[in-house]
């Protein structure tokens, strides 16, 4: 493996990417705009771009870096504002992973691509199995699911990883916005009827990283697979810990712990409908690559210890 080619490297996951991929090859790192990291022996970086809104340009950049793989990690994640704009997150989330794929096929490298929890309508309370019928309730769910069926269609070498509750130190997500409202609010309600697990970025990446170096050594292991934190929980029960850990690390807390509620879906309307059961069954992942997926509550604890006040970490 000489080279690969990174899409997405500033958001949550892209960020952690660039870490766990970087003793395995050469990371080409883009983002939207044509610049690319420093350090590559590709010639002409600045004529590169990850703009997913343009897949000429995809192409041309996958021809340009030929690498061994390319890693997926950028995508449009807004879930209610792509109900207003469904062109936009098709084009993002269907259309770029197809165009990505196709060109992946035609220099012969993989294609490493995230997809969701989201493709599942949410039925039932058992974890959703890599071969569970699909039904996605918004438009979020329907657009990644397209983006998985474009990516089978091409022949390309991939990796689908569906994962869930993604949250890091960087960027906005879950517990970084509870963390802030912990600290300006006496009192705070919270979905309590959605069940699922919070799922590091770092440990997703280190999971790619290892999956990644597994199947250049047996193509055979490519597929779909679930990646997600161990256990379960709630957005309340997850807010609730959060919360814990907070005051354990000397954050400013002003909510007291009778002052969180955990209230029903119905009672927080969104543009776009979710699931209710957002388990995913991780074994076909555990056992095909040999790896044992850590509780959620480990993840967790380590984000709000690195964001602790003493760290002089700002939450933002």
């Amino acid at each position: 493996m000489r080279r690969i080619l990174l899409l997405g490297r500033n958001g949550q996951v892209g960020w952690e990417l660039q870490r766990s991929l970087a003793p395995l090859a050469e990371v080409v790192a883009l983002e939207r705009n044509p610049v690319a990291s420093g350090g590559s022996q590709v010639a002409d970086l600045s004529d590169l771009s990850g703009d997913l809104c343009n897949p000429e340009a995809l192409t041309e950049t996958v021809r340009v870096v030929r690498p061994d793989i390319v890693v997926n990690a950028a995508a449009y994640t807004a879930v209610d504002k792509a109900e207003a704009e469904p062109d936009t997150a098709e084009a993002i989330n269907a259309v770029a992973p197809g165009v990505l794929a196709r060109t992946c096929a035609e220099v012969n490298a993989w294609l490493i691509h995230y997809s969701t929890d989201y493709v599942f309508d949410g039925s039932g309370d058992k974890p959703w199995r890599e071969e569970d019928r699909p039904a996605p309730l918004n438009v979020y769910g329907r657009s990644k699911l397209e983006g998985e069926a474009r990516i089978r269609a091409s022949g390309c070498r991939h990796l689908i990883f569906r994962t869930s509750w993604v949250y890091a130190a960087r960027g906005s997500n879950f517990p970084k916005t509870i963390l802030r409202l912990a600290g300006e609010r006496d009192a705070l309600k919270v979905i309590d009827d959605q069940v699922g697990a919070p799922t590091g970025a770092d440990l997703l990446a280190d999971i790619t990283a290892h999956a990644v170096r597994a199947v250049a050594g047996n193509e055979t292991l490519g597929g779909t697979y679930h990646v997600a934190a161990a256990g379960t929980t709630t957005w309340f029960d997850y807010a609730s810990f959060v919360i814990a850990q907070a005051r354990e690390a000397g954050f400013p807390v002003t909510i007291a712990p009778a002052g969180i509620a955990p209230v029903a879906s119905s009672e927080y309307p969104t543009p776009a409908q979710r699931p209710r059961n957002s388990r995913l069954d991780c074994r076909k992942l555990e056992q095909t690559f040999g790896l044992r997926l850590p509780p959620w509550q480990h993840g967790v604890a380590r984000l709000v210890a690195e964001l602790a006040p003493d760290r002089k970490e700002t939450i933002k």
